[in-house]
């Protein structure tokens, strides 16, 4: 399995932060949540990890993050830039971000030669989400240039903050545990009386807890990229007309594959609960969970203390 690679997608983390100087440690070393994740990917079997970034943010995240992971694995930077689009078109001046997720993933092509399992930067999955996608990625049948892909299944009543309303993409499955489709619902949260969604800020519909829930947690073969790069100049001519602020999302990109039957993905489940820092309130809420995490032996107080931390026995 150290034949596997782990793309993280943090060319937004910039944005969504202020800049890397604003990203709170969670853990007691210093630690953010990136680290974690890292950490439980190493040692789940994965041998080499890709970083997704904005050019501006590069020199920064090596210094502030990378350099302590380059001494634990592989490591390898890929810049996503607003200017890589095929040839014959060109971005309009009303935009000012790169083109989204699809196109981040697009752009680590040439990084990567091996399964993989691409991830968000700021989100903390648990050990176990690494151990299955790990599993499945590493398997016999795996890898190759085909479509058959994974994504962890999280419930969603483990994906919910305590402070307000969240977006998720809830999946319908197949009886063999394959995804059928993602249904993005924009604002759904907890009351007393069950989860709900609404569309219109009056309506509120039940949702069942126990649905599968997609946290962008992705098992891709390398067969995606010519996906990626059949698809993205059809995007940017179907987009045109709101293409200063369109994105190029995987979770549509999936979408479409399914419908055209061109891919399938085993939902892999997972009883684990998702953390993130969708409200300020819920930042000590995950530090909290971080300490009992180190409490209960799942991970060392001092994440990075020895070059091959991550590679040791799993506790």
């Amino acid at each position: 399995m150290s034949s596997l690679t782990l793309v993280v997608m943090a060319a937004g983390i910039g944005s969504r932060y202020g800049g890397l100087k604003q990203i709170d440690p969670v853990g007691p070393s210093g630690e953010v949540v990136l680290d974690y994740s890292v950490f439980d990917a190493l040692r789940a079997g994965f041998g080499r990890v890709v970083f997704i970034l904005r050019k501006d943010l590069e020199e920064a995240f090596r210094e502030r993050i990378g350099r302590r992971i380059e001494r634990a694995a592989d490591t390898a930077y890929v810049v996503q830039s607003l200017d890589r689009v095929p040839p014959g078109f060109r971005v309009p001046e009303e935009r000012k971000k790169p083109w989204g997720t699809a196109q981040a993933i697009l752009a680590c092509k040439d990084a990567v030669d091996t399964p993989f399992l691409a991830i968000n930067a700021d989100d903390y999955y648990g050990r176990t989400a690494f151990e299955a996608m790990a599993g499945y990625l590493g398997r016999e049948s795996g890898g190759g240039e085909g479509c058959e892909f994974a994504m962890v299944g999280y419930r969603l009543a483990n994906t919910l903050s305590e402070h307000g309303t969240v977006a998720r993409g809830v999946c319908t499955a197949t009886a063999e545990g394959y995804l059928v489709g993602i249904r993005e619902l924009l604002k759904i949260r907890s009351f007393p009386d069950g989860i709900k969604h609404t569309e219109n800020d009056v309506d509120w519909m039940p949702l069942d807890p126990e649905s599968w829930t997609s946290m962008n947690f992705w098992g891709f073969t390398t067969g995606l990229f010519a996906e990626l790069e059949r698809r993205f100049p059809e995007f940017l001519r179907t987009r045109a007309a709101d293409i200063h602020k369109a994105e190029f999302l995987i979770p549509e990109v999936i979408g479409d594959l399914l419908r055209e039957n061109r891919a399938r993905v085993k939902i892999l489940p997972t009883r684990e609960r998702w953390f993130g820092v969708t409200y300020p309130e819920d930042r000590p809420l995950f530090r909290s969970a971080i300490l009992e995490l180190i409490d209960a032996g799942i991970y060392p107080r001092d994440l990075w203390a020895g070059a091959s931390t991550a590679r040791r026995e799993k506790p």
